[in-house]
């Protein structure tokens, strides 16, 4: 594999899968079954999860609510979005620790970087949840901050699009995916990849991201193979 130590972003609404609310079980352990493989093969792995699936908090906010309590109300979704991979990695049979941000011992361990790390070098995954534990921030920006924290060679973005495009592929059919771009590139025409926090703590640490379609047959291991795949972003073009 190209990558020894890897930090996967998944969003909370890749795992409705056809829904409109909630989780897919399926779904869940597909991307479980994709994990469990890249795991054998000696990776380490990380993953940030985010919540959108449940609630919200950018949305929350737009509807009335105080933004740090929306925010909030997103961390605690992330958790059971942890939960529920964690519950389907074991079954495939990956020792899987979630740990969060915000303390809740009953159910996960807390974030302690040491002992993340610990985790991955005996081939465990560890799923994060909770965000960072602010409000404020996204679980883009927390998929950088651990990236850099447990110095992962690699954020890889799974998405439901198979790359970047210079405008939404799904209003736009002659969108124009990239193959390549800078950092630069991104924050200059704004592309909405990850938030501006997040490519700039990418960009300051310099770990590439690779954004790909999470529901391609083995696009996960292929990501983490190096192979070409989505759209890489770089400190500088290739």
């Amino acid at each position: 594999m190209a990558y020894k130590r890897v930090l996967l972003k998944l969003s909370g609404e890749a795992l409705m899968g056809d829904q409109s609310y909630g989780i897919d079980p399926s779904i869940v352990k597909g991307i479980a079954a994709d994990v469990a493989k890249v795991v054998a093969t000696g990776t380490e792995l990380a993953i940030v999860v985010g919540g959108g699936n449940i609630f919200r908090g950018l949305k929350g906010a737009a509807a009335g609510m105080e933004r740090a309590t929306a925010d909030y109300m997103g961390m605690l979704a992330t958790v059971m979005n942890a939960i529920a991979l964690q519950d389907s990695l074991e079954a495939a049979g990956v020792a899987t620790r979630v740990q969060t941000a915000i303390a809740m011992q009953e159910v996960a361990e807390p974030y302690i970087r040491r002992r993340a790390m610990r985790h991955l070098e005996k081939g465990r995954v560890v799923v994060f949840g909770a965000g960072c534990g602010n409000p404020f921030f996204t679980t883009d920006t927390t998929a950088a901050l651990r990236a850099a924290e447990i110095n992962a060679n690699v954020v890889l973005k799974a998405t439901k699009v198979d790359g970047v495009y210079d405008r939404d592929p799904v209003k736009y059919p002659d969108a124009v995916r990239y193959e390549s771009l800078t950092f630069q590139d991104v924050l200059t025409a704004e592309l909405g990849v990850m938030d501006s926090t997040a490519i700039a703590l990418c960009k300051d640490n310099d770990i590439p991201i690779v954004v790909f379609d999470l529901f391609g047959p083995g696009n996960i291991a292929r990501a983490v193979a190096g192979e070409p795949i989505g759209t890489r972003i770089t400190p500088t073009a290739a």
